[in-house]
């Protein structure tokens, strides 16, 4: 299920999955969109800023941000820049996004998809799965630790 022998199998944007990001970021500003926040990181061929829906889990006092539809214009640009923004409501806070290994990735994916109640038919896992076909799983997903960025005052 890869594109190619290493690389994970990607998720192509579409007109309608715009036009949802665009409905699920006026919903994320009004606060109603659980455990999801406005994710705004810079493009990499520009300076110019990028902003997506993104999920957040909490796990272990952690927190972790989960691309679940694979390698995505904003996981290019994390790599790229990891200093990432996340608005939700009038809240702003700025993090330094770490790539986490399979092993870490694992219990943030399962408890992402406990989390997130719609079916994730991009997810071969259940809830109920265990963690190690999360583990599996992990080279599709990528996740990424967030740190707060210290802005040196």
């Amino acid at each position: 299920m890869t594109d190619g022998p290493h690389e994970p199998r990607t998720f192509r944007r579409s007109r309608s999955r715009d036009v949802g990001d665009a409905v699920i970021g006026v919903l994320v500003r009004l606060g109603l969109v659980p455990d999801t926040f406005l994710l705004t990181t810079r493009g990499r061929r520009s300076a110019a800023p990028r902003t997506n829906p993104a999920t957040l889990v909490t796990l272990g006092g952690r927190r972790w941000l989960v691309a679940p539809y694979g390698v995505v214009s904003w996981v290019h640009n994390v790599r790229a820049d990891p200093r990432v923004l996340l608005r939700r409501g009038f809240s702003r806070h700025v993090f330094v996004a770490r790539a986490a290994s399979a092993q870490e990735a694992g219990p943030v994916l399962r408890q992402y998809v406990r989390r997130s109640r719609p079916t994730r038919p991009y997810f071969a896992a259940t809830v109920d799965s265990p963690v190690e076909v999360f583990v599996a799983e992990a080279d599709r997903h990528p996740v990424f630790e967030l740190v707060p960025y210290d802005t040196g005052r």
